[in-house]
């Protein structure tokens, strides 16, 4: 844990340098499917599954949701065909773009929903009126924390599908302009697992592209849930504005508390202490960053986002332990 979080994320580069094996890809799956199924049967079999339904409905149905979606899917579009002028670099820009598309897209969504889920129905004493039914406030916000992954989940799962697409599209279009030749989308190859047996299949070094980029949606996710959860805190104390500006605060130094703690090492005990400090308090958000990785073409290594997974968990689970001491006397009358 404490590597991780000392980390930065060129160290998922550094980590794909060796090729996974079988079996963590499948411990991967099952670790993602249980996720999935834990959330939804807190949707659905839960008191608070009541509340996290009706906040996805919210999210889904407010304006912001099809304006971001919508937005996301032109930028991803139009850089689909956009030349970079990167020098041969054009193919990993697309990926490196697209996935910051998909991770500002999610983030304003989570925040936006947060904050007029919650710091508005407190203010506008709508939330009273929903805990005075057979909910404590514990449930109240825990489903409204679901709610708002399931409402990110909505969205940024679109926008990964469009994102792959273009990705296995531009391979193509790359290998002709670099003189390597076209490629073809299918080809016929034998079935490993059914002897005798062919199939036309995408084309592996098309596919290699897509599976690349799959890990790195992963920690998108991850990033989003932890800064989601610190919205939902601040959102029981605070207005709408101020939890936007914190986030986007706490967003930006997330992404710096590695180069925070290298520059304090060089500069006075005060500054180290301060850098050490923040880098402890605050997520470190660039452990969730693959630009290192896309950069260099490797694939992130199961492990990783394990380590990641177990970080996030532990910081949500702080997060919503915070939530609930702050809500807790809060007077909604």
């Amino acid at each position: 844990m404490a590597n991780l979080i000392a980390t930065s994320g060129i160290l998922a580069a550094d980590f794909a340098s060796d090729r996974p094996a079988a079996w963590q890809w499948w411990a991967a799956g099952i670790v993602s499917l249980l996720i999935l199924v834990g959330m939804i049967v807190c949707a659905y079999r839960t008191r608070t599954g009541v509340i996290a339904r009706a906040t996805t409905k919210e999210a889904i149905r407010q304006p912001l949701f099809l304006l971001l979606l919508f937005v996301a899917l032109l930028l991803i579009i139009v850089n689909s065909f956009l030349p970079f002028f990167s020098l041969g670099e054009d193919f990993k820009m697309l990926k490196d773009c697209g996935l910051a598309t998909v991770l500002i897209s999610g983030l304003l969504l989570a925040i936006w929903t947060s904050s007029t889920s919650i710091a508005s129905e407190i203010e506008g004493k709508t939330a009273m009126t929903l805990l005075s039914k057979p909910i404590t406030r514990r449930q109240f916000v825990v489903g409204k924390y679901v709610g708002i992954l399931h409402g990110v989940l909505a969205l940024i799962v679109p926008l990964m599908i469009a994102l792959s697409i273009a990705i296995f599209f531009r391979v193509g279009y790359d290998s002709r302009e670099s003189g390597r030749g076209d490629l073809e989308y299918f080809v016929l190859q034998e079935l490993e697992w059914l002897p005798g047996w062919s199939a036309y299949l995408p084309h592996p070094q098309r596919l290699v592209e897509v599976l690349q980029v799959l890990p790195g949606y992963a920690l998108i996710f991850l990033e989003i849930a932890v800064l989601s959860a610190i919205s939902v805190a601040i959102s029981t104390r605070s207005p709408m504005v101020a939890n936007v500006v914190s986030c986007l605060a706490i967003f930006v130094v997330g992404h710096l508390t590695p180069v925070l703690v290298q520059s304090g090492e060089l500069q006075f005990e005060v500054v180290e202490f301060m850098a050490r400090l923040i880098a402890t308090v605050l997520p470190n958000l660039d452990s969730f960053n693959v630009s290192a990785a896309v950069a260099t073409g490797q694939l992130i290594p199961p492990l990783y986002l394990l380590e990641a997974l177990i970080y996030s968990a532990a910081y949500i689970a702080a997060a919503i332990l915070l939530s609930f001491i702050l809500f807790e006397d809060r007077d909604l009358a």
